[in-house]
């Protein structure tokens, strides 16, 4: 198989990396890109780290249904391929952040990691209910440690998800970036190419600041429509819609 011109690593329950996503696939639809969609688990990155002391309550029942849905998508992929996962990490997001509205949690379960959550998903995309059996089969975590561990080979060890593999193998490598909102066709492309060329820049080591607003998707609360209508950015100036 030819090498893709991006290689995504994502965990289906990180908000930010559903964001970053969704302005790739902008990005991708302008550039023709070819993406391969990679795994990356929260709850094996952080297998170290006593939850209860590091984390809001909720995160290690997220991060675990995380995990069960990336053993879903490597039996996927086992079976059928690397082409299902674009669409089946679609469908994840677009229930997780773009329907659904408030918690997952149930009997101190995240019900994303069920059977009950998975198996209208797998149907949609006509893919056999076989799958379901994966979320249980731990079977499955050496390989996505491996990619986990291949991901944070090319960053560091000290971020999380998404991490972007541009033109691989030796292209740029970065954690991010980490976006609240959507860029609209034209910025989304103005960002990408700042980003690359800023990531490519061999002396670079790192831009960051920690104030950032909570993710503008339904699943926060938010309008999105609302926030199409705010300020938005066009190429390091702000412009505000009418």
């Amino acid at each position: 198989m030819a090498e893709s011109d991006i290689h995504f690593y994502f965990d289906p329950v990180c908000p930010f990396a559903w964001m970053t996503s969704k302005w790739v696939r902008t990005v991708q639809s302008q550039r023709d890109y070819t993406v391969d969609w990679r795994f990356i688990s929260l709850r094996l990155l952080n297998a170290h780290i006593d939850y209860a002391s590091h984390f809001p309550p909720e995160y290690e029942a997220g991060h675990t249904a995380g995990l069960r849905l990336l053993r879903a998508a490597a039996s996927v992929r086992r079976d059928h391929g690397r082409e299902p996962i674009g669409p089946l990490y679609s469908a994840f997001g677009a229930r997780i952040f773009d329907s659904h509205t408030g918690t997952y949690m149930f009997d101190d379960r995240d019900q994303r990691g069920t059977e009950d959550f998975l198996a209208p998903i797998l149907a949609e995309l006509d893919l056999p209910s076989h799958h379901l059996a994966a979320l249980d089969d731990t079977s499955f975590d050496a390989e996505i440690q491996a990619e986990t561990d291949a991901a944070l080979t090319l960053t560091g060890r000290d971020v999380g998800t998404p991490i972007i593999h541009f033109e691989p193998p030796e292209g740029v490598a970065f954690f991010g970036p980490v976006i609240s909102r959507l860029p609209d066709e034209d910025d989304a492309v103005r960002l990408w190419d700042h980003v690359i060329g800023l990531a490519g820049f061999p002396g670079f080591a790192e831009l960051k600041r920690s104030l950032r607003e909570k993710p503008q998707l339904r699943a926060f609360g938010v309008d999105v429509d609302e926030v199409g209508a705010q300020e938005d950015w066009h190429g390091g100036s702000r412009r505000t819609k009418k």
